[in-house]
């Protein structure tokens, strides 16, 4: 028995809950990963996994296993990673997920730097605003926005970024410019937007000296995609509230106008999240301080 294969073998089937999942990531076909995880119970002599015909679970004797090993695992990769053949900087793969305007707009577009100083990495991006099965498909981090409230996730503030609310000059010579938030109730239209993940709509909100205003329509359009909302504003289909980063070069060029901008809502936080029980390798680690870096340049 391959003793190093099969440890890895059983953290993946124990991370993803399913033979055929572990088999996928690690490339191998699932009668091996089968068979290497029954030479792995018989050689420490405790039953690691429950097999039912619907699902696959972790004992009580597989839960101390896991413990011990999967962190022992990643040790051995970032020890094999830095001092193969003397190589010192980090190298191999990594699998980060990404909310879809901050990865086109923001950290793709920085990523030269990013190789320039880590030349041997690999990053498989996943980018979606929908939340992500980080154990399932073997994520190693997401970096998402709003708050941090799963507390079975390890959550790092790398930065926030302010609001914008425009519209292009055309629309306002023909609807009028707002004064107040209350205005666009009137003869307005918003570009709606609506949860990825739950559908629900997401009002336009508006702060002044500590009084909220929360705007949910009228509109002509809806997206549940930053970029999409982008795209219907400079469209001139309404007014648009999003990010300052995503319509950054509009505003500089005019073909979007600043408007309420004395109503504007609380800076918006952004995560990079990851499992409490996974030992970050010294891959995610680099990549989780270069973006913490970036973030400094985020408006």
């Amino acid at each position: 028995m391959d003793q190093l294969l099969a440890i890895r073998s059983f953290i993946r089937v124990a991370e993803t809950g399913s033979f055929s999942r572990a088999a996928d990531s690690l490339n191998m076909p699932k009668a091996t990963v089968s068979k290497l995880i029954k030479e792995l119970e018989s050689h420490v002599g405790a039953r690691l996994l429950q097999r039912t015909t619907r699902r696959v679970s972790v004992t009580a004797d597989g839960n101390a296993y896991y413990d011990r090993t999967a962190r022992l695992i990643r040790e051995l990769e970032d020890a094999d990673q830095g001092f193969s053949a003397g190589h010192v900087l980090p190298k191999g793969r990594i699998r980060i997920d990404v909310v879809g305007t901050l990865a086109r707009l923001f950290i793709i577009p920085a990523l030269p730097e990013f190789f320039a100083r880590y030349p041997d990495m690999q990053i498989d991006f996943g980018i979606s605003d929908k939340s992500a099965d980080m154990i399932g498909d073997n994520i190693d981090c997401v970096i998402r926005g709003g708050s941090a409230a799963d507390l079975s996730m390890v959550a790092r503030l790398l930065g926030t970024t302010s609001w914008t609310t425009c519209a292009t000059p055309g629309y306002l010579e023909k609807y009028g410019r707002p004064l107040h938030p209350n205005d666009l109730l009137r003869n307005h239209r918003i570009i709606g937007f609506h949860s990825p993940n739950s559908g629900r709509p997401m009002p336009s909100r508006f702060m002044k000296n500590g009084e909220l205003i929360e705007i949910d329509g009228p509109y002509a359009v809806s997206v549940n995609d930053g970029a999409a909302r982008a795209v219907a504003g400079l469209a001139g289909l309404g007014i648009l509230q999003t990010f300052s980063y995503v319509i950054k070069d509009q505003i500089e060029s005019g073909s979007l106008v600043p408007i309420l901008e004395d109503w504007r809502q609380p800076a918006y936080p952004f995560h990079v999240v990851y499992p409490q029980n996974r030992a970050l390798s010294r891959r995610v680690r680099v990549f989780i301080d270069w973006v913490v870096e970036l973030f400094d340049h985020l408006d």
